[in-house]
Parts: C-alpha cells; sequence; structure tokens
C-alpha cells in the first residue's frame, strides 16, 4: 500500500518501490518477470499517427449489412467493426501491441471480418437499421467516449458486445474468448471475467490510500439534494497493477491533483460487500454490489457523476495521463451539455 500525505512522502516511498521491483526483476527468472502484463505503460500524448487499417482487415463501402453478409459468406461467424481516430496513442497501443501477437490477430480475423470507421470521419455509412450517416454521426449515436473501440456483431446483425477504450492483450484475450464462445447468452462481460483466472498479482497488495478521497460514511445520494460540484468514485481493487500505474503517475501530476480538487472523490473496493454505501440516486447497497449493478468490469473504473446523481462518462479501460485530464476537463467545462461524446469534444479544443 502507498500512504501518500505528501509529495516528499511519496516521492520516498516510490523509490523505495521502484528500486525493489527494478532490483526484483534483475534477479528474477526471465519467466517471471514475462509474467507482467503488457500494454499498460505507454505515453499517451496525443499525435500525428493516422488511422491504421492493416491489410488483414476488410475494405468496406461502410454498409454494414453487405459487410456482414460478405463476412458469412467468408465463413466468418460475425463482423467486428473498429472506431479509431488519427491522433489516437491507445489505437496505436492497441495495433502495436495487441495485434502483434499472432493468436490475438487469428482469433480476431478468423471469427470476424473487421472493418474500420473513423470516429470524427465525413464517409457515409449505412448502418444495420438502413440509415446512412457520417461516419461521425454515426459513432456519436453509438455514445462512443473513447477509442479504440471494437464491436461485434452476430450472423443476425445483433450486437455480442462492445469494447470502449484500450484493454492490454490479457484482457483483450479474454474479450475474445467471451464473444467467440457467445458466453454473452449466459454472463456479462463481468461475470465472465469473474469466473476467469485472474489477471498475474504484483507488488502493491492494497488499495492506494490518497487524501483527496472522501473518507467514510460513504453518503452520495444527490436525488433530494444536489451535491454542490460533480462527484467521481474510483471503483479499484487489490492487487491491481493498472491501480499502482494510475496513482503512481497521472495521479500525481499537478494539473490532475488540481482538477481533482474540484471535484468529490471516492474510492472504493469493488471487492468489498461490507462497507454501506447511499449511491447518487439514493439507493443503500456496499461496493461490490454496486460495481455489479453498474457492471463494473475493469479496475480501476471511473465514473463522474453531475450533480444530480446522473452519469455523466466512465473510464474503464487503461487510461494516462492526457486522457484522465482531458476527461476531468470535459466534465468541469461541462462540456458534455454541448457534445453528445467526449471525443467529439476534444475534437473542438
Amino acid at each position: 500500500m502507498i500512504l501518500l500525505h505528501d509529495g516528499r512522502h511519496w516521492g520516498r516511498t516510490f523509490a523505495a518501490w521502484l528500486l525493489a521491483g527494478m532490483v526484483a526483476l534483475l534477479f528474477a527468472p526471465a519467466s517471471v518477470a514475462d509474467d507482467r502484463p503488457e500494454g499498460l505503460e505507454f505515453d499517451d500524448t496525443p499525435r500525428a499517427i493516422g488511422l491504421h487499417t492493416p491489410d488483414w482487415f476488410e475494405l468496406s463501402f461502410l454498409d454494414l449489412q453487405e459487410d456482414l453478409e460478405r463476412a458469412l459468406e467468408r465463413g466468418r461467424m460475425g463482423l467486428a467493426v473498429y472506431y479509431g481516430m488519427d491522433d489516437c496513442p491507445y489505437c496505436e497501443a492497441l495495433f502495436d501491441v495487441n495485434f502483434a501477437h499472432e493468436d490475438i490477430r487469428q482469433q480476431l480475423a478468423g471469427h470476424f471480418d473487421v472493418i474500420a470507421i473513423d470516429v470524427l470521419g465525413s464517409r457515409e455509412i449505412t448502418g444495420f437499421d438502413g440509415e446512412t450517416k457520417t461516419e461521425r454521426e454515426y459513432a456519436a449515436d453509438q455514445r462512443l467516449n473513447f477509442t479504440p473501440s471494437i464491436a461485434f456483431y452476430d450472423a443476425e446483425g445483433e450486437r455480442i458486445h462492445q469494447m470502449r477504450g484500450y484493454y492490454p492483450p490479457y484482457r483483450f484475450r479474454a474479450l475474445l474468448d467471451y464473444v467467440v464462445e457467445r458466453h454473452d447468452r449466459e454472463m456479462s462481460f463481468r461475470e465472465y471475467l469473474d469466473r476467469a483466472d485472474p489477471p498475474p498479482k504484483f507488488e502493491l497488495e492494497d488499495i492506494n490510500e490518497r487524501e483527496f478521497f472522501i473518507s467514510e460514511p460513504y453518503a452520495l445520494d444527490r436525488s433530494r439534494i444536489p451535491g454542490e460540484r460533480p462527484l467521481v468514485v474510483f471503483f479499484e481493487r487489490e492487487a491491481c497493477h493498472a491501480c499502482d500505474i494510475l496513482h503512481s503517475e497521472p495521479l500525481q501530476d499537478d494539473r490532475v491533483l488540481e482538477r481533482i480538487s474540484l471535484l468529490d472523490a471516492v474510492q472504493l473496493d469493488a471487492d468489498d460487500a461490507d462497507t454501506p454505501v447511499l449511491t447518487p440516486d439514493g439507493q443503500r447497497t456496499n461496493p461490490r454490489d454496486w460495481a455489479a449493478e453498474l457492471d463494473v468490469h475493469w479496475a480501476p473504473t471511473l465514473i463522474f457523476f453531475d450533480e444530480h446523481g446522473e452519469e455523466i462518462i466512465r473510464i474503464d479501460s487503461v487510461v494516462h495521463l492526457n486522457r484522465l485530464r482531458n476527461v476531468m476537463d470535459y466534465v468541469l467545462t461541462r462540456g458534455y451539455e454541448d457534445y453528445p461524446t467526449f471525443e467529439r469534444w476534444r475534437a473542438r479544443q
């Protein structure tokens, strides 16, 4: 556990942890170091990358029904629609890290034809309902706040599941197993992950405590009396490497901390069934049951609520400094009132 009272304490604690980790990696067998998950650590500064369309993606005239029919003729089980944008480092990680694994690439392309859509593009796309819109309009209708996103459709054009944001390889493999084996017919993705093998465990086994989190009791009800400012709920877990990265990198940035000071911030253990919580809409529950009701399946998941307890946006995929800071700006400037998705708002900034 990292108990962060001030920058000096954190610096000593993190330096000791980092040194211990480096020593452990230097003297550990290669197989131990290789157990650390890929894809969690990268620079998320927006930059000119280009919309990825590798040669194993299918060429498309953006008529989804025609694309699906062609996929079925080729022996695929359905269609996968990839949503990306030009300056998306998370999209770059999907291609450079995940799709560098032949097993991932073969499982995806072996069961689905994959086509690409630019979430800010102006080409016309005809959806399964026969309506024609621009790529930008269609992506907004899908409520796509983050790229990359992949929507998986079955032989009838029914959506099986949709990834919203970047998953590292170990989680992406689980997603592919979930959709290919049609576990969606019997359980949610969250339930499937709870039954599957958990991700690898790491050095920090407790939840990271921070002074900016509101302490118990967690009386978050805003249904009768509005809050004075927005609320963000951090759902985390013990032995969560992605949570440790969140706390050791973006949540040490002064610009992020300044924005958090303008929010009510609460941290909950998604596996805790004992701590009472009064939710923003006035329900009495506990963190585990509330996380299940909200379909939280990634740690850390950050859910932002407005002053009346309505959900504004959630981050339930890998997040680093720039995305986190921009999402907070989207919430604090009430950008959601004028723009249907975060990506549309960010494109205008």
